[in-house]
């Protein structure tokens, strides 16, 4: 069976960034970039199948400009086989863009199954798993924290507000993998320099789907308002009075 495992470079969650001057967009040039958290999650879950015999190959695809590919570098230091690399210049492609390029590659590759994060960390859509399900007629599993796979059945468990659920599907499926699904392996300098000589496929993204206008256009981006100081307060009386007639929560 193939895996096939979505991955997306973004601002490095260390990073604090900052909005334009012009409140265009948030500054991100020169500041570090990285793999998004939870796709690393994503691929550490694949390799680990791969290297438990429940899958044959793992495949890393991702969709950016050329700088993508050092992204697609650690995939393949953690393991992956291959790569593909959707090249586009639009860092800011909608969920359902991403997801039509992402099918594309599905049609492809015919995955068992396919691995995403359950979010990107710079826009938080979290939309793509449940639209890439739709446009390849699989079935979806979101914010999973367990796989098992037996055969062609899968079984996932998801975190609730009330406890963990539990659902079972038929391979080929789509699962989004939330933070507890898997621990990322630390890339050794060693294994990157052999992810050098790994194949990474490049093909431009006209020539996968056809993803259309943006639909969506941002208008303005602003700095959160300041927190401000706390207060100390010396008895839970005035902690009471504070909560009833300042914050008016009680």
């Amino acid at each position: 069976m193939r895996i096939l495992v979505a991955v997306k470079r973004v601002v490095d969650y260390n990073v604090k960034v900052h909005v334009l001057p012009d409140h265009s967009d948030v500054d991100i040039a020169n500041v570090k970039m990285s793999m998004n958290p939870f796709d690393e999650i994503a691929v550490e879950q694949a390799v680990r199948l791969k290297e438990a015999g429940k899958a044959d190959e793992v495949v890393a695809v991702s969709i950016g400009p050329d700088k993508t590919v050092d992204t697609l570098r650690v995939a393949l230091a953690m393991g992956a086989d291959r790569a593909v690399h959707i090249k586009h210049d639009d860092t800011k492609l909608e969920p359902i863009a991403v997801a039509k390029l992402l099918a594309a590659v599905v049609k492809r590759e015919e995955p068992g199954l396919v691995l995403l994060g359950k979010q990107a960390i710079d826009n938080d859509a979290g939309q793509v798993p449940q639209m890439l399900s739709a446009l390849v007629d699989m079935p979806v599993a979101i914010n999973v924290s367990g796989i098992e796979l037996d055969g062609t059945k899968i079984t996932c468990v998801r975190e609730t507000d009330t406890g963990l659920m539990k659902v079972e599907g038929e391979l080929p499926a789509v699962v989004s993998a939330d933070l507890r699904l898997a621990e990322p392996r630390y890339v050794t300098l060693p294994n990157m320099m052999k992810a050098k000589k790994k194949p990474v496929d490049a093909v431009e993204a006209a020539e996968l789907a056809d993803i259309g206008a943006r639909t969506v256009q941002m208008i303005e981006a602003v700095e959160p308002p300041a927190r401000s100081a706390g207060v100390k307060l010396n008895s839970v009386d005035e902690l009471i009075d504070v909560l009833k007639n300042t914050a008016k929560v009680l």
